[in-house]
Formats: C-alpha cells, sequence, structure tokens
C-alpha cells in the first residue's frame, strides 16, 4: 500500500491510503489515524481562534473558551495557582511557556528575529505578532461586524464591545471594565501612584506610554506621519485621531442620543453630561469635573502655574490650547471660517458661536429661570447669579470674583500692569473693555441711546 503525500493535511483535504486497485481505504494503522486526528483537532482550534468561536464554558463564571485547555488554564486565576516559579527572582507564573519566556529576561537571550528588520524577541508568538506590522495582516475577524485584528486577545477585547461585557471591576469604587489593563489604568485614579518618570524634567506618568509620548517633547521626535497631509505626530494614536478629520469617521457613539465621536474619550466625557458623573475633584477647594486634564487646569488656578509660554513676547499660559490661540495673534493665523458670510475666526469655538448668529440657535438654558444663551460658558456665568458663586480670589487681598477674567484685571490694580495701550493717545488701561470705553472719546462715537426721547 501506498501512502500518500501527507502534506495534504495542511491543505484541509482528507488523507487516504490506496489499495493495489487505487480506490481510496479507509486508514487502517491506529499510529497514523491518531496523528490525523491530532493535526485537524489542531486545526481546528487554531481556527476557533480567529473566528472567535468559543465553544467551551467555565461554568463558575461562565467565560467562555476556544479550547478546554483555555479552561485549565483560566481555572488557575479563580485558583491562583501559580505553580511555574523562577529560581532566580522567585516570581511564579500559571503557565510554563510565560516562565520560559520570563527567563530570557534574565539571561537576554532573544532567539527570534525579524528578517525585515532585524529587532528581536524572546518568543516566537512575540515575532509573529511583530512581523505583522510589515505584512499589515489581521487574521482574526469580527462575526458580528467584520473588523479584523491581528491578535486573538485584541478581537476578544473588541467582541465585548458588542456583548457589553466588563469582566474587570475596581475594588474600591465597583466601576467595571472591559480588560484588566483599563482597570490597572483606572486604579491609578485612586492611589494617585505615578511610577514613570521623566529623567529630563522629572514629571511623572501613571503609564509608560504616557512617558514615552512626554520624551518626545524634549526630543522632538514625531514618528508618525499623514499619509494625506503630510502632518507629523509623536503618538500613532494621536496620528490615527488626526486621520478622521481627512475620513470624517466617528465611530463612537452614544447610546442616548446618538451623537457621533472620532475618539472614545470624548465619547466617555460625553456620557457624563447624561449621567452627571464628575469622578475628579480638587483636593483644595473640593469642585469636581467630569475629565482630569479639567481638573488640572483648574489646579493651576490654585498654585498660578502657568507651564506654556509664547517664544515671541514672553506670555504665559496655563493650558498649550490657550498659547495656541495666542499665538495667532503675532502670526494672524485664522483659519476656521464661517461657510454662509466668509468670516474668519481664530478657534473653531469662536466660529461655532459665530455661526449661531445666523441660525439664531441658543441650544443652553437655565434650569432656574428658563434663560437661554448661545455659548455654554455664558449660562455657567449666568447660573452663578442664582448660587452667589464666586470662585476666583485673589491671593493678595482675598477678594473674590465670579469670572477668571475679573479676578485678572483685579490683580492688575495690585501690580500696577497696564496691558492695553490706545493707538492715538498712549495711555494704557487695566483691561480691554476700559480702553473700548476710551476709544470713544477719540472717535465720539456714543453706543447707547435713549428710547424715550
Amino acid at each position: 500500500m501506498v501512502l500518500r503525500n501527507r502534506s495534504l493535511i495542511n491543505t484541509r483535504e482528507k488523507l487516504h491510503y490506496c489499495g493495489s486497485s487505487g480506490e481510496p481505504q479507509q486508514p487502517h494503522d491506529a499510529e497514523e489515524a491518531e496523528k490525523s486526528l491530532s493535526t485537524s483537532e489542531h486545526l481546528k482550534k487554531h481556527l476557533q481562534r480567529c473566528t472567535g468561536k468559543r465553544t467551551h464554558c467555565y461554568s463558575d463564571c461562565g467565560k467562555r473558551f476556544t479550547s478546554s485547555s483555555g479552561i485549565t488554564i483560566h481555572q488557575r486565576t479563580h485558583t491562583g495557582d501559580k505553580s511555574f516559579s523562577c529560581t532566580q527572582c522567585g516570581v511564579s507564573f500559571s503557565q510554563s511557556s510565560y516562565l520560559t519566556t520570563h527567563r530570557r529576561e534574565h539571561t537576554g537571550e532573544k532567539s527570534y528575529s525579524c528578517n525585515q528588520c532585524g529587532k528581536s524577541f524572546v518568543s516566537s508568538r512575540y515575532l509573529t505578532m511583530h512581523q505583522r506590522t510589515h505584512t499589515g495582516d489581521k487574521p482574526c475577524s469580527c462575526d458580528q461586524c467584520g473588523k479584523s485584528f491581528s491578535q486573538s486577545r485584541y478581537l476578544a477585547l473588541h467582541q465585548r464591545i458588542h456583548t457589553g461585557e466588563k469582566p474587570y471591576s475596581c475594588g474600591q469604587c465597583g466601576k467595571r471594565f472591559v480588560s484588566s489593563s483599563h482597570l490597572t489604568v483606572h486604579k491609578i485614579i485612586h492611589t494617585g501612584e505615578k511610577p514613570y518618570s521623566c529623567g529630563q524634567c522629572g514629571k511623572s506618568f501613571g503609564q509608560s506610554h504616557h512617558l514615552v509620548s512626554h520624551q518626545r517633547t524634549h526630543t522632538g521626535e514625531k514618528p508618525y506621519s499623514c499619509g494625506q497631509c503630510g502632518k507629523r505626530f509623536a503618538a500613532s494614536s494621536t496620528l490615527t485621531q488626526h486621520q478622521r478629520i481627512h475620513t470624517g469617521e466617528k465611530p463612537y457613539s452614544c447610546d442616548q442620543c446618538g451623537k457621533r465621536f472620532a475618539i472614545s474619550s470624548t465619547l466617555t466625557l460625553h456620557q457624563r453630561t447624561h449621567t452627571g458623573e464628575k469622578p475628579y475633584s480638587c483636593g483644595q477647594c473640593g469642585k469636581r469635573f467630569a475629565a482630569s486634564i479639567t481638573l488640572t487646569q483648574h489646579q493651576r488656578i490654585h498654585t498660578g502655574e502657568k507651564p506654556y509660554s509664547c517664544d515671541q513676547c514672553g506670555k504665559s499660559f496655563g493650558q498649550s490650547g490657550h498659547l495656541t490661540v495666542h499665538q495667532r495673534i503675532h502670526t494672524g493665523e485664522k483659519p476656521y471660517s464661517c461657510g454662509q458670510c466668509g468670516k474668519n475666526f481664530v478657534t473653531s469655538r469662536t466660529l461655532t458661536r459665530h455661526q449661531r448668529i445666523h441660525t439664531g440657535e441658543k441650544p443652553y438654558s437655565c434650569d432656574q429661570c428658563g434663560k437661554s444663551f448661545t455659548p455654554s460658558c455664558y449660562l455657567t456665568l449666568h447660573q452663578r447669579t442664582h448660587t452667589g458663586e464666586k470662585p476666583y480670589s485673589c491671593n493678595q487681598c482675598g477678594k473674590s470674583f465670579t469670572t477668571s477674567g475679573s479676578l485678572t484685571s483685579h490683580q492688575r490694580t495690585h501690580t500696577g500692569e497696564k496691558p492695553y495701550i490706545c493707538g492715538q493717545c498712549g495711555k494704557s488701561f487695566v483691561s480691554s473693555s476700559c480702553l473700548t470705553v476710551h476709544k470713544r472719546t477719540h472717535t465720539g462715537e456714543k453706543s447707547y441711546s435713549c428710547d424715550q426721547r
């Protein structure tokens, strides 16, 4: 009897044994039959991983896996069993393969190298994943929406968007997360831990990739470039967000109002307008905020920190966005134009406000008196007439103010600063509004007239 080419197993064809008549016969060699079965089972498991089909269920928690061995490994997360330990440092692992990979950290062995770029790795799995950055191969696809991924674990995380599963919960506040890494990042909010510090300026970060991105502010490195406009970025995530300006893609939608967003974090912030959640609080005044960046900006009111300075005039700002807008005063750049009247604006926010002159839209209304406003900041200021809140106080005399602009003008009474100068007579003023009133003495303009005359 003659055995056909055994490579047919790899092409998913059936392997047959042929007799003298040439007719296919059933395999009768037990060892060969076992090998054939074993190979087909491995193929079946591989296909299950890449299609996301999870046919094996663990009864204790309901989590599903592509194979029974996956259940065995997962059980150790419940029992805490880590029977494989490193003899050098004592760190224990739930799987022997994890220990093997870990040992290479001690030896420095990286026996798997990429034949395209030469980069080396401690395991073949890491090499395989890396090679997909060159080939663009994304073998694991979602059977619900068709989206493809380079790794099965990315597919598993993605599928939780469809199922709503959030298996990782915070022990302190109960908030739930799709992945353990998201939970780890969240826990830093409670602990305040920032283990990654910059060697140049000492600034600390809660996540290592935030440190890497920060270090590029020192080096000026921007390794990621847009294929359409050539703009360069320090982080790949920032490039991805930028590319959506060109494509118009807004993949994240609010399940309450349907509004769509280009960035998931913007959706998260938006959802807090529905829930009213403000998880970030100021340690000095107790004021709460929906976003951590808003808290950071607020804290600078207390500290007086203004880390962003203009290289042309030296003026400093508490926010980088304020510096960017300020620099347009020097350049004269007004990149945002109105489609109806053609007027140009320095910021997109100012354009949005202007467009409401054409539409008459006043989307922000007071829940106490019903008065409506075009920008949200006017509503915030108005609400303080009801609450009496004056959150901005002078650190020299203690006087409090409703707006930060009023505080800034007041502080000039202490410093004597008068930055607004009349172009005709050279007289200086503490505020732009005072300068505007003064200019009318030159022009003779009388803006306010009595309607009873």
